[in-house]
């Protein structure tokens, strides 16, 4: 009989946490739930608000060996992650287990350090339903909203359509700002610059005001001719950086994007290997706090690595309402450990993480600022050159926060402006060049996953265990792609006077041109727009916030969460009743364009079964309607009718070749050559209105010419087998299935028998 079960989610926690215990303990995990709301059902009793819950096929193993352990231990020791999805886990094992809630402990840490799981075990506690309820209420409100709207999408708008509370919210956000890009026109300015010498040095200047317009620009610049530059005045005054608080899960995963280039999901899973590991705490939080061991082990290791100077002890507070996923940080758990064993995103996530701590525990960097005011005689504006010297690097010596999407840099360089020592009000400068360039006004940006992280946190909207999975559900249910954005080329003015003359130059420039940045899709601003008109409480950003709230007071124990539950049903479920029923004249996101010229027939856009469509014809209409799928680079609001036109020259026949005729087409995964029954992806860069029967048959035979390669050798015994050639090598072909051929094969390949073959075959079944 074991004395001790301690029961875990996950297997990697319990590898580590087995390391601590003694041979009195035997640690197993639960694999995350083991059960949970039935798939295929709203598995709610509508009635009573109470939840069905089912233990899955895959758990059902894994509960019986759970179960069998249980009964043979002593004691029990629940031991899942110290928040609402943790404590859910560890009230369903006791649920499913059939545990003694009082014979039971609960035992719970930040961090997988031996300290800490010592003292967890000396101090348990019971399990706290408020917190499992609130997980509870999370759950069955989102499954509430999903499984009811989700069928009025199908309906309304499109088969295999889902919504759910924080998802649709979360493509709100990604669609008005998309909406206000487009909305958006850029208006030009002039910005003008100079370059002054004194006393053998160069000092970059900005003039105080920007022109509107060329001409006023030019004026400026033939003033200056016979101006005098004189310095107005000089203000030295000293500065102090703080080091940014010590990482939430939010904070962390915009730092780890922006610096490692990492997706939110990828940010969370190294994160967590890194915690199952033991080398951080827990990285669901959104708290900024401390531990006073943390800030302590940190003073020594500031000390001992960059000198007594560079400490300075601080504790952050955390602002946010509500913070209760965890009690700290995510910090390292042992602050003396400057790199880890493990993959190098391990690696990299672990020293990013070690290097924002350290900071935290770090002088303030010391500057000193000067600005330096040159008067323009005759002119009210004047020029403006700005430096910025670091007297004490303090916190900077280790790490220096982004200050935007784009930067990717492991560490940005110094950024100092050094300012001639002998300068003095008073001076005459030289002028050696002033430029008037033109620029123009910059929108609103399209977000990236770190961005909208921040803007769902400020918003209110989700909590640190929900940001990273919401942000993959709406790219997994293709609302939203993670996609590059053309800009358009656009001309600019550049005028220079050097000397006593003025050149003007143009130069060319692609504007608004963006990488990596979330865009909605056609399907996900036609559902937004849906569910803005007919359920706007559900789109609500105050009712999302509003509902986190709620949950946080059940976690409470404020307020109870059969009747939140209630009160939400009874106001949602009429509004869906009343959708269902509500009758349209048209399609959501449907759009007349005008007339096909030939037919006089309505063209117009909607959302068809497999995507966006152009449809010309109606239902109603004698002849069938005719269709075209929309490509890539068109969009369902923004299509004109002579680009849906353009859609219908396809498929059109480009010739002949071996007497087939050679179809050029676009279908679902793009346009395409088809010829003999078989289809050949035209590539990107040639457009399939204008390619000729040459470009076609090129495509044709180089298609001919990687299929021949690929099959190496067939053999008269038996048609069914044939070497192939893959993307990892040779392998066989056997009456439909795969084999892989050992490594030294390889290169034979070619000059294998058919019994070799056959007995490889029979050897890997």
């Amino acid at each position: 009989m074991q004395d001790n079960l301690v029961i875990v989610e996950s297997p990697a926690k319990a590898k580590t946490i087995e390391k601590f215990l003694g041979k009195d303990f035997k640690v197993m995990s639960s694999y995350g739930h083991i059960r949970d709301l039935k798939k295929k059902e709203i598995s709610i009793n509508m009635d009573t608000l109470e939840p069905e819950y089912e233990i899955p096929e895959e758990k059902r193993k894994l509960v019986s060996e759970l179960k069998s352990t249980a009964k043979k231990a002593k004691k029990i020791w629940l031991a899942s992650d110290e928040d609402r999805e943790g404590e859910a886990i560890s009230w369903h094992l006791c649920e499913v287990l059939g545990l003694d809630e009082r014979n039971t402990s609960r035992i719970v840490f930040h961090e997988i350090t031996k300290n800490a799981i010592l003292k967890a075990i000396e101090t348990p506690r019971h399990l706290d339903m408020n917190l499992a309820n609130a997980q509870q209420a999370r759950r069955m409100l989102d499954r509430l909203v999903g499984f009811n709207l989700s069928p009025v999408l199908w309906r309304k708008v499109k088969p295999s359509l889902s919504a759910g509370r924080v998802q649709s919210v979360a493509v709100r956000l990604i669609v008005e700002r998309e909406r206000e890009i487009q909305a958006f026109t850029a208006e030009p300015y002039f910005r003008v610059t100079a370059v002054f010498s004194t006393a053998g040095a160069d000092i970059k200047a900005e003039l105080n005001r920007r022109y509107a317009t060329h001409e006023e620009a030019l004026a400026f610049l033939e003033r200056c001719k016979e101006a005098q530059f004189t310095i107005s005045s000089i203000q030295k005054r000293p500065l102090k950086r703080t080091p940014a608080p010590p990482f939430t899960t939010s904070t962390l995963q915009q730092e780890a994007a922006r610096k490692l280039g990492f997706t939110v999901s990828q940010t969370m899973m190294v994160a967590q290997r890194l915690y199952e590991n033991g080398y951080i705490t827990y990285m669901r939080t959104d708290s900024v706090n401390l531990s006073t061991l943390c800030i302590g082990t940190a003073k020594e290791a500031v000390t001992s690595l960059y000198g007594e100077r560079y400490s300075k002890s601080r504790n952050y507070t955390t602002h946010s309402k509500g913070a209760q996923e965890a009690h700290e940080a995510i910090r390292p758990t042992y602050m003396d450990r400057q790199e880890v064993e493990g993959t190098p995103q391990e690696r990299r996530l672990y020293e990013l993480i070690w290097k924002r701590t350290v900071a935290t525990q770090m002088a303030d960097a010391e500057l000193e600022k000067t600005v330096v005011e040159v008067k323009v005689n005759g002119c009210e504006e004047m020029f403006v050159a700005t430096g910025e010297v670091i007297t004490f690097d303090g916190f900077l010596k280790v790490y220096r926060e982004s200050d935007g999407d784009n930067d990717t840099s492991a560490e940005k360089d110094e950024d100092s402006t050094l300012m001639p020592a002998t300068l003095q009000e008073g001076d005459t400068l030289q002028r050696k060049e002033i430029t008037a360039m033109e620029r123009y006004s910059q929108g609103p940006l399209r977000y990236t996953e770190a961005s909208l992280v921040h803007k769902m946190e400020e918003l209110g909207i989700g909590r640190p265990s929900t940001y990273a999975p919401t942000i993959s559900t709406i790219q997994q249910r293709e609302y939203v792609v993670k996609g590059d954005k053309k800009g358009e080329e656009r001309t600019y003015t550049i005028d220079t006077l050097s000397d006593n003359t003025i050149t003007t130059i143009q130069k060319t420039e692609m504007a608004g041109s963006e990488k990596g940045k979330l865009l909605p899709t056609d399907i996900g601003t036609v559902v937004n727009d849906f569910l803005m008109e007919y359920f706007p409480g559900i789109m609500d950003y105050n009712f999302t916030a509003n509902v986190e709230k709620k949950f946080d007071a059940i976690a409470d124990g404020k307020e109870d969460w059969h009747k939140m539950l209630r009160d939400f049903y009874k106001g949602f479920e009429p509004t869906v009743e009343k959708t269902i029923k509500a009758r349209s004249e048209h399609k959501a996101g449907e759009r007349i364009l005008g007339q096909e010229p030939s037919s006089g027939k309505p063209v117009s856009v909607k959302i068809g079964r497999y995507g966006p469509v152009v449809q010309i014809g109606t239902a109603d209409d004698k002849d069938k309607p005719r269709f075209a799928q929309l490509p890539k680079e068109l969009s369902i609001e923004t299509i004109t009718l002579d680009e849906a036109l353009e859609l219908f020259r396809l498929p059109r026949t480009a010739g002949q070749y071996e007497g087939t005729d050679v179809v050029i087409g676009a279908g679902r995964f793009g346009p395409y050559v088809l010829h003999n029954k078989k289809y050949v992806s035209i590539p990107k860069d040639k457009d399939p209105l204008t390619i000729t029967l040459e470009e076609a048959v090129a495509l044709i035979s180089e298609s001919r010419k990687i299929e021949q390669k690929r099959h190496i050798k067939a053999f008269e015994e038996d048609p069914k087998i044939e070497v192939m050639n893959g993307r990892y090598g040779p392998y066989i072909v056997y009456d439909g299935k795969n084999y892989r051929l050992p490594k030294a094969l390889h290169e034979k390949a070619a000059t294998l028998t058919y019994e070799q073959c056959m007995e490889i075959v029979k050897g890997k079944e």
